[in-house]
């Protein structure tokens, strides 16, 4: 009889453990688990966790009796701090919330009082007439930042293992909801929605596991800009400052934003169109491109037509901050000389306004900058521009 009490101790620790692996697992940047379609089988195992950790305390506490019966007891003493051990890790070390936390309190302040380099990279919103700027810094530690424009709620998110940058209108089904950084899918950050438990890809807002399935949140037009550029354009605008309680957690040195990260998930390929390069992406109702990020430094502005929509993209002198544009016409051939962009006798400024008429702003037209693996991933039948 102890025999089988033991057997089922034993089998109720390992299936504990074991669950509690895979629980994370799935959702983290693991050997293997982001290179296989495991959506639906990380989603069953989150929400019936209880069910799962249920049943193994049933069998632990069912075989229990059978191992004190003996007069050895370090092994299963052993086995049981192993096994908390496990627990403890994989539910509070391991898990997304845990390692990054949103701000403890969101501040931005205006040129004057700004203490964040001219240099460094921002996702920049412009939206009911206001105008802010979050760190890639910043923003690549805490992943989301929730804040509001005019009154609308807005989340401004990033991914660093993808290099993607987005802001969306958090609002499921006329409710503001409110998200919580859960893991990742195929190397992009997942967030959870707190109504419906959802899961929602931060690359393009879609949920693609839960209840919620299918449906997308509405994005917010955003623009990456030196905090530089970003005054130049905008000398009213508001920029996030760091947070006091994870000034730790910052990359304050840039190595991220600047390509030089060595980490193997964040750094970059210096070679085109490998899985770590940088690229442009854009797209354009059921279409997209790629656009090659050593190229576009080359040529510093593209003339190019996406399906019958008439395109430029334009970097800036600085090397870092980017846009583009709808062309007015197939024929509006653009040049660009010191951010300054021509084309048909008139002038225009970097962020579309045009400086002949003081009207007739050109459109601008979300675009991304993104690892190369990322993009062809979620834009899989994206063209290229090599």
């Amino acid at each position: 009889m102890n025999q089988i009490l033991k057997k089922i101790f034993y089998t109720g620790l390992v299936s504990l453990s074991l669950f509690e692996i895979l629980n994370v697992y799935f959702i983290m940047p693991m050997p293997g688990s982001q290179e296989i379609k495991s959506i639906d089988t990380a989603y069953f195992l989150y929400t019936h966790r209880w069910y799962f950790r249920i049943a193994s305390g049933i069998l632990i506490t069912s075989g229990i009796i059978g191992i004190f019966n003996d007069r050895i007891r370090l092994l299963p003493i052993l086995s049981i701090i192993a096994a908390g051990a496990v627990v403890c890790l994989f539910n509070f070390r391991m898990n997304a919330e845990s390692m990054f936390k949103q701000p403890e309190k969101l501040t931005l302040k205006p040129k004057s009082a700004n203490r964040e380099g001219e240099s460094n990279l921002a996702i920049c919103v412009e939206y009911n007439g206001n105008v802010k700027a979050y760190p890639i810094r910043f923003l690549s530690y805490h992943h989301q930042v929730q804040d509001t424009f005019g009154g609308l709620p807005l989340i401004i998110t990033y991914c660093n293992v993808c290099r993607t940058g987005r802001a969306f209108i958090p609002v499921v089904r006329g409710v503001h909801e409110k998200f919580r950084l859960v893991g990742m899918d195929h190397y992009n950050a997942m967030f959870e929605d707190s109504a419906t438990g959802s899961w929602w890809r931060q690359s393009t807002g879609e949920a693609i596991a839960g209840p919620l399935k299918g449906e997308c949140l509405q994005e917010v037009q955003s623009m990456q800009l030196s905090i530089n550029k970003l005054f130049e354009l905008f000398p009213d605008a508001l920029v996030m400052q760091a947070d006091d309680a994870s000034l730790q957690e910052y990359d304050t040195l840039g190595k991220f934003e600047e390509g030089k990260s060595e980490n193997r998930l964040t750094k970059t390929d210096t070679v085109s169109w490998k899985d770590k390069s940088w690229i442009i992406g854009i797209t354009k109702g059921s279409l997209s491109r790629a656009y090659d990020w050593n190229e576009l430094k080359k040529r510093r502005i593209i003339n190019d037509k996406l399906g019958e929509t008439p395109l430029i993209i334009v970097l800036s002198d600085d090397g870092k901050s980017f846009t583009a544009f709808e062309r007015p016409s197939e024929s509006a051939y653009f040049t660009a000389r010191n951010d300054t962009l021509f084309s048909e006798g008139m002038a225009y400024d970097f962020s579309g306004n045009n400086l002949t008429t003081h009207r007739q702003a050109l459109k601008r037209v979300n675009i991304y900058q993104e690892f190369w693996h990322s993009w062809k991933t979620f834009h899989p039948g994206s063209q290229e521009n090599r």
